[in-house]
């Protein structure tokens, strides 16, 4: 049977805007000019692990203490007051209530609860939801995705993953699954399907109604 697992943020949570603006104002103060675009094209998809290293680098010093809990709270908080899924998500995935789901996810965990909170979601995967701190290594790395694979008790190749970032499109054929590259949150930018073609990406959706006639044919 085929078992569906989910990213997170810009699939399921339309979440990947307004974490970007917040960073991008975070790096900003640090005295690096970093603005939405930039923090898209540079940041996104990343695990806190590999995110910090790579902020460092960029400003050329290590990180102040209290960035990350500064950065968390500043975010959860713009999350509690506007997240919103991205439009046909929840609808989906009770439409495919039948089969094995999960949340795989380079978020942390705390960030997780939060936004299924929010969304009112909580009960549709309970202790399905991994965050890559669960593994060694992050995305583009197939870690996290075949943890959740053998979570579910599901072979790779009855896997597929629903992404929407091209780190995460690696990760997926990396570890052997069927990849639906999302373009539907609020982040997308124009050529952002040809970039997760090139990824990897098995098939091309611009809204859940799309996802849902590949799952489908599944």
């Amino acid at each position: 049977m085929t078992a569906l697992i989910f990213d997170f943020d810009g699939v399921i949570a339309d979440s990947e805007a307004l974490a970007n603006i917040v960073l991008a104002e975070e790096i900003s103060a640090l005295g690096r000019p970093t603005s939405y675009d930039d923090a898209l094209d540079r940041y996104m998809g990343q695990r806190w692990h590999d995110l910090a290293a790579l902020i460092a680098a960029d400003i050329g010093a290590c990180l102040p203490k209290g960035f990350a809990k500064k950065l968390m709270v500043n975010t959860l908080t713009r999350f509690r007051s506007d997240l919103t899924e991205v439009t046909g998500a929840t609808a989906f995935i009770r439409r495919f209530a039948t089969l094995p789901r999960c949340i795989a996810s380079s978020s942390s965990m705390e960030r997780l609860e939060v936004c299924l909170e929010v969304l009112n979601l909580s009960d549709l995967f309970t202790d399905r939801v991994f965050s890559a701190d669960l593994v060694e290594r992050g995305k583009p790395y197939p870690d996290i995705f075949l943890h959740a694979a053998q979570q579910l008790n599901a072979r790779p190749e009855d896997c597929i993953v629903i992404e929407d970032s091209p780190s995460g499109v690696k990760a997926g054929i990396a570890a052997g699954m069927r990849v639906i590259g999302l373009c539907a949150g609020s982040h997308i930018r124009t050529g952002h399907g040809e970039r997760l073609r090139a990824a990897g990406a098995t098939h091309i959706a611009h809204n859940w109604d799309e996802v849902a006639a590949i799952v489908e044919q599944a």
